[in-house]
């Protein structure tokens, strides 16, 4: 059995050989079919470029790399420092604004003194207007007394033109007082004017304050921190800082301008009832210096309203010549203006792209403003020429009238010093005059004694 099994596997043998050699064969011929091959040097390069690839690539990624750690960093620092900024303007601002605050409410206490200060001198002036009715109601009680005598004794005596001359002092006091007193209700009206602004102006700085303290506290994280539509407009009606400091500058200036032009009110009515106090008392002393007095007054008011007279005239002749020369001016401008527009006018009626805005569009455009501001200046300053020119022509005739009446004053006087020219230059004085401030009641006595005695 063996054997013939060994024989049969040898007898397989060639035929298996040669089944054998045909399958190589065939896999020969599908292994060699056509196709792309690269060489060794290809090969070599590919790798080459594909690590000279890769090694660029991680060196830009790197710089990106960098670069984005970089700009992490410099927006960070960045956005600290602008944060860190907008905190030290936000405080700043608020001590500009504190500063403000302070000098607004020292300005509002010395208003507020002021006016307190200012009403009680406006109730000591009523009182000294008030008072003045006393020696004017007693110098025509004594008039008419006097206007009794019979016969001989009705004449024209220096006790007369006296009391004539108390009587008129009296009713020019208390002309005088009477307008310091409309004077001081007119400045306590504009004091009351400047501390309410003053007030306006300090509650905004007050509220504004309050806002910045408000922003300067919010945080990162503060629950009343969000994203806000368009946050970067600018809100209408918003001022410069310039603007904003021009505005309470004005404020705080006009109200320290008005407190001091209620001080000087203050003392010049304080003068004035004193001065009428005392004009009174002096009015008792003795008719022949009151006479005198008033007359030499008159002289120089005379004097002064001629001197007046005269630079007001030559002053109204040259403002005539210079509102006579704007005029000319004004109209020697018409020419240029209509020759510039009509030169501006004529070059839009150019064709396509020559219609340009060329240095001689804008040339022109520019002389036509110059022109229009310059006319516009010189009709502003022709108005204001022409009422200044007005104002003259109403102040000499004013200065007319006041010279004609100081003229027949001062005859009035001059007839009275020559009708009391011979009596005696040592009439007894009548009241002392003071350098104190005695009340009415005091003054009415003196003069009733004083009155008593020369009975």
């Amino acid at each position: 059995m063996m054997n013939d099994s060994v024989k049969s596997f040898r007898c397989m043998l060639p035929l298996r050989a040669k089944q054998l050699q045909s399958d190589l064969t065939l896999l020969k011929k599908m292994t060699m079919k056509p196709c792309q091959k690269f060489s060794v040097s290809d090969w070599n390069t590919n790798n080459q470029l594909l690590c000279n690839t890769a090694e660029k690539e991680r060196a830009i990624s790197h710089d990106v790399r960098q670069e984005a750690r970089m700009l992490r960093n410099e927006t960070f620092i960045q956005t600290k420092w602008d944060e860190q900024d907008t905190r030290t303007r936000l405080t700043n601002r608020s001590e500009d604004i504190r500063r403000w605050i302070d000098n607004l409410e020292k300005g509002l206490c010395d208003v507020n003194t002021e006016i307190e200060a200012l009403k009680l001198v406006k109730d000591e002036a009523e009182r000294a207007v008030a008072a003045t009715s006393i020696p004017l109601e007693v110098s025509k009680e004594c008039l008419t007394m006097r206007d009794g005598r019979r016969s001989n004794d009705l004449v024209r005596d220096p006790v007369e033109i006296q009391l004539q001359c108390e009587m008129e002092t009296s009713g020019k006091a208390q002309q005088v007082l009477q307008k310091s007193v409309q004077q001081i209700f007119e400045q306590l009206c504009l004091l009351q004017e400047a501390r309410q602004q003053l007030e306006f102006d300090l509650q905004n700085k007050k509220e504004a304050l309050d806002i910045d303290m408000t922003c300067l506290n919010l945080e990162l994280f503060s629950p009343e921190v969000s994203l806000k539509p368009n946050s970067t407009r600018v809100p209408s009606g918003s001022t410069t800082p310039q603007q904003w400091e021009q505005f309470s500058h004005y404020n705080l200036n006009r109200a320290l301008e008005e407190v001091k032009a209620s001080v000087h009110l203050r003392e010049a009515t304080m003068v004035s009832i004193a001065q009428a106090s005392n004009e009174l008392e002096a009015q008792r002393v003795a008719a022949n210096f009151a006479l005198r007095k008033r007359e030499h007054e008159l002289k120089r008011a005379l004097d002064e309203l001629l001197w007046q007279q005269k630079n007001t005239k030559t002053e109204v002749e040259e403002m005539e010549a210079d509102v006579r020369a704007l005029e000319e001016d004004l109209m020697a401008k018409m020419a240029p203006l209509k020759l510039a527009q009509t030169r501006l006018e004529t070059r839009t009626y150019r064709p396509g792209a020559d219609l340009c805005r060329d240095q001689a569009q804008y040339g022109l455009t520019d002389e036509v403003q110059q022109l229009e501001r310059t006319r516009n200046e010189l009709q502003q300053k022709l108005a204001q020429s022409q009422s200044t020119l007005n104002l003259l022509y109403t102040q000499f005739a004013h200065i007319n009238d006041e010279i004609a009446c100081k003229t027949h004053s001062l005859t009035l006087e001059k007839h009275v010093l020559g009708i009391r020219h011979h009596l005696s230059q040592s009439l007894e004085k009548s009241l002392p005059l003071t350098e104190d401030n005695h009340s009415m009641s005091e003054i009415l006595t003196q003069f009733k004694n004083q009155h008593s005695d020369l009975e």
